[in-house]
């Protein structure tokens, strides 16, 4: 029996899209939320592009047409745990970032200033361009005293080549590297899926977390006790469903099935 739910928070890569490749059932499903008019939030893992640039890739290339307001990142997520952490006094903090324009772009604006020596943070996400030096950096600045913090644990991302290395595989160099773990803000911890929540303006009980990963987007929801929708487009099989104890909400091979 399918519970109505008055929100959605929807994974992209592989649940959406797989790298440049459509997944025409995915359309469908937004426009059928649209119609409606029931809330929701692409919740992404993805640090790189800000949401405008995701609502253009959305648009241009899948046909499917949103609002950067409905998209949340842990780059977001982020933004909004350490201006908590710091009581909004953002320009009294430094933070060292590793990571592409997203992230960049969402810590900044809140009023951080970067510092390579000494700062009070040291972010780490998917780095195209990663190098030698940044991780040198981000250690040296982690054994000072910097607070370590992680935007996601993906080690893989899904796209039309295949299965490519996530922020997780950059972040786990870094805590190899200062022998720590880093405090992790994407999915699927807790600190996206209550932020977000905070932005839609849902309780948990009143939100599904669609997605395609179960280490991800599914355990996501576990964490906090939402119910799950697995579609199984992208990362994880039937194959991966039949090993784990705890099984989502729902699982579907599209998302066609979805009523």
């Amino acid at each position: 029996m399918q519970k109505q739910y008055q929100g959605y928070f929807i994974d992209l890569d592989g649940t959406i899209y797989k790298g440049s490749q459509r997944i025409p059932a995915a359309k469908r499903f937004v426009e059928r939320l649209q119609a409606k008019h029931l809330p929701f939030l692409f919740l992404t893992n993805n640090t790189t592009k800000t949401p405008e640039a995701v609502v253009h890739n959305l648009a241009v290339n899948h046909d499917i047409h949103v609002t950067p307001d409905e998209i949340y990142t842990p780059a977001l997520a982020t933004a909004s745990y350490l201006t908590h952490q710091v009581n909004g006094a953002c320009d009294q903090h430094s933070v060292y970032i590793i990571g592409e324009l997203g992230l960049k772009k969402a810590i900044l604006s809140c009023g951080f200033k970067l510092n390579e020596v000494d700062p009070d943070y040291v972010i780490v996400g998917l780095d195209y361009d990663v190098t030698y030096h940044k991780f040198e950096m981000a250690t040296l600045a982690i054994q000072r005293g910097a607070t370590f913090i992680g935007t996601n644990e993906d080690t893989n991302l899904p796209n039309e080549r295949g299965l490519v290395p996530g922020a997780g595989s950059v972040i786990a160099l870094v805590e190899r590297a200062t022998q720590q773990k880093a405090f992790y803000i994407g999915k699927p911890q807790q600190p996206i899926m209550v932020a977000a929540l905070d932005k839609i303006g849902l309780t948990k009980d009143q939100v599904v977390m669609v997605g395609d990963n179960l280490n991800t987007d599914i355990q996501a929801g576990f964490n906090i006790g939402m119910d799950t929708l697995l579609v199984l487009t992208g990362y994880s099989s039937a194959e991966d469903v039949a090993k784990v104890a705890q099984q989502p909400t729902y699982i579907l091979n599209s998302l066609d099935e979805w009523q």
